[in-house]
């Protein structure tokens, strides 16, 4: 997942409030009121958001952050930016390319810098403290915003750019168009009535995606399940029992303690042979924060309604597609429902042969349930392919894997090298810094990884950056990926199970994204893309974990250091494509959820959140119940607070971008530089400077086909049907 948190508040450099709050104070005494100006002026010589990081590429100072030193940087950057965004608008000036829309290009440093600190440390390591800021500073980000892009005179400069004759170059016109449109959208166009409904709206929905993102967190720390009886858990190694333990003693408690990751499947539930504690895990998972957030998901859902309705689109999903690649959300049913069926099918067909080993195995369950999917299927692929995910699992430890996979996997297309840097400062001690360098022997950035689920950390994984590329203002790229692999206890090693190693390829893919951007404008550069593109480059990377060349390398026992047996490697390929109804069949059913939420039209109102998302389901003929969507609403984060709202289904718009491009390499040599390359030069380093089908066209030769998805999920037979 690329995440967003910051993307509305300094994606094109515009960020938080545009009216400092300085109340003047009469009759201070002189000498107080000096003694308080040098306390500020130290405090402000003393805080390291302040100015531009010292470090390499100016990588955050993360051993001198404190929490006390973001509100006056806050403070000093709307400060700061509101007298830049001013000059600009009020200028007497004749509007140019240059005074006004490079101009608002170098704006807001210091409040961009101390934004992308803030939200992605408030994503890693938040707390009280930090909820408190983002709530605090959450309507802030809204209200600026909402004075840049609803600013006449701003307006109508960006406006007189657009439609004029000037002869500017292509790159030049898009990041012109991209502003003009963004100003668009924003509400630039209406009277001022309706723009005060635009704020009121916008204002609210920050406070409640706030609120949202707080209470999953809340959800993560509250929503455990406390084992006492060992024998409960039975079916899972000594490592892991060890490490529930070790979880239980860290919070206080006695027995074994397992928390959710924030998906409604849980990866524990494929080993627990105990059914009622299986049960109890998918209930707990289920149902979690609905009190909480079920009357928030039904607020914004009707806010982003009505805001559609005053932007002239019939619901908030055609407002969104429309600055997409799929352009109407009857696009995307299409492609979805299109799905479903063979999805459905292919589940109920994997349904079949689980019910058949329950029967085999004398279970007493007249019925398949949620609870049960993992656990038996487990069996079915064992069974079918002669496969233990025990026996695989010491074949991925997570530093073989990390070095002799991913990075290999990368050198050996890109001819990139990675070096750690320990001198580097992070934020947490987990965490892990590295150098990228080109095949020149050139710095191109600086990486980090934060491999470990925390307390305070969000779920899922993730892709963001510290510093966006860019040649306008000197900037190489600082990125980081955040996954949430379980940590062993001590001592332990990190043994990966094949969705993780998945998932670190993915993430790395979106982390190459920003990597290699070669843009000039910082609103163009990197993953700054539609949002149905920017996950082709990560679920692109997914599939070289597979490749037979890069498997081989990385794939050796953690204790005798042998590779993976050639039968054991070849049973994992083969099975790869399992469980893929029961895969496609949940992400369908949380990406029609997602459409079908922002489908309302402005006045619907929706009464009970559980029935309409049944409804939903059954609409689309996707309400199976023995495979839940992959996210229910009161979780979903993805779209009530992680900027995905009508774009879940990116991740298959876009797989069929990963797909037919990676079939298309492996039509021609597969894993060289040469096809590395010609990715890299025409997708990767383009950021959005360019048409995205032309970027991909330029690469490929052709638009893409879904034939190579249908494969890749195995949705059909070797004939092809």
């Amino acid at each position: 997942m690329r995440k967003s948190l910051i993307a509305t508040a300094i994606g094109v450099s515009l960020a938080i409030s545009a009216h400092a709050n300085e109340t003047p104070t009469s009759h201070q005494n002189p000498a107080a009121s000096a003694s308080k100006m040098m306390a500020a002026k130290s405090a402000t010589a003393a805080n390291p958001l302040m100015k531009p990081s010292p470090l390499q590429d100016e990588a955050p100072q993360f051993d001198k952050i404190k929490v006390e030193d973001y509100r006056p940087a806050f403070a000093a950057g709307f400060k700061q930016h509101n007298a830049e965004i001013a000059a600009i608008a009020n200028s007497s000036q004749p509007a140019t390319f240059d005074n006004t829309i490079v101009a608002m290009e170098k704006s807001g440093a210091l409040l961009t810098r101390v934004a992308h600190v803030f939200f992605n440390l408030a994503g890693l390591n938040s707390n009280k403290q930090y909820q408190a800021i983002e709530t605090e500073i959450a309507p802030k980000i809204s209200q600026h915003n909402d004075n840049i892009y609803l600013n006449p005179k701003l307006f109508a400069r960006v406006a007189k750019i657009y439609h004029s004759d000037d002869k500017m170059n292509a790159v030049d016109k898009r990041l012109v168009k991209n502003y003009y449109d963004q100003f668009v959208r924003a509400g630039a166009k209406l009277s001022d009535q309706d723009k005060a409904k635009v704020r009121n709206i916008n204002s609210e929905l920050a406070k409640l995606s706030t609120e949202f993102s707080k209470n999953i967190l809340e959800s993560f720390k509250n929503d455990t399940i406390l084992v006492t009886d060992k024998q409960q858990l039975d079916g899972l190694s000594d490592s892991e029992i060890a490490s529930l333990a070790a979880a239980a003693k860290k919070a206080g408690k006695t027995g074994y303690m397992i928390t959710l990751v924030n998906t409604t499947r849980q990866p524990i539930l494929g080993s627990l042979k105990n059914r009622a504690l299986r049960e109890k895990i998918w209930n707990t998972s289920a149902n979690r924060a609905q009190e909480t957030n079920g009357p928030l998901i039904v607020r914004m859902a009707e806010l982003r309604a009505d805001k559609a309705k005053l932007l002239g689109y019939p619901n908030w999903a055609a407002y969104v597609t429309a600055d997409q690649m799929a352009k109407t959300p009857k696009a995307v049913f299409k492609m979805l429902d299109q799905l479903a069926p063979k999805a459905v099918a292919k589940a109920k067909s994997e349904a079949a042969d689980i019910k058949a080993e329950m029967d085999r195995e004398g279970a007493d369950i007249n019925k398949l349930q949620p609870w049960d999917w993992a656990y038996y299927a487990n069996k079915v692929r064992a069974a079918k392919y002669d496969l233990d995910e025990s026996e695989v699992k010491p074949y991925f430890e997570f530093n073989r894997v990390l070095k002799d996979g991913l990075f290999f996997a990368m050198n050996k297309l890109y001819g990139i090298t990675v070096k750690p840097r320990k001198d580097l400062p992070v934020w947490n001690p987990n965490v892990k810094a590295f150098e990228i360098f080109d095949k020149d022997g050139s710095s191109i950035g600086l990486f980090y990884l934060d491999p470990y689920a925390r307390e305070g950390k969000n779920g899922g994984a993730w892709m963001d950056e510290w510093v966006t590329q860019s040649f306008l203002l000197k900037h190489k790229p600082v990125v980081y990926n955040a996954l949430n692999i379980p940590k062993p206890a001590a001592g332990q090693p990190t043994l990966m199970t094949f969705d993780e190693v998945s998932t670190m390829f993915h993430e790395f893919g979106h982390a190459v994204h920003g990597l290699f951007s070669q843009v000039k404008y910082p609103s163009l550069a990197g993953t700054s893309t539609a949002r149905d593109f920017v996950e082709f480059p990560s679920q692109f990377n997914e599939d070289w974990s597979i490749n037979p060349i890069v498997i081989a390398n990385y794939a050796k026992n953690y204790k005798t250091g042998k590779p993976i047996p050639k039968a054991l490697l070849d049973k994992v390929l083969r099975a790869h494509k399992f469980n893929q109804g029961f895969d496609t069949t949940e992400y369908l059913a949380a990406a029609l959820l997602d459409m079908e939420w922002h489908s309302i039209p402005a006045g619907e109102k929706i009464t009970d959140f559980n029935a309409f998302e049944q409804k939903a389901l059954a609409k689309h003929g996707i309400d199976y119940t023995p495979v839940p969507p992959r996210y229910k609403s009161a979780y979903f984060s993805h779209i009530f607070s992680g900027g995905y709202s009508s774009g879940y289904y990116a991740y298959l718009w876009t797989e069929v971008f990963a797909a037919d491009a990676f079939a298309y390499m492996k039509e021609h040599g597969g894993l060289t530089r040469e096809n590395g390359d010609n990715y890299r030069n025409n997708v990767l380093s383009r950021g959005n400077s360019r048409d995205l089908m032309e970027d991909y066209v330029k690469f490929r030769g052709q638009e893409p086909s879904i034939d190579a998805l249908l494969k890749r999920r195995g949705l059909v037979d070797k004939q092809g049907q």
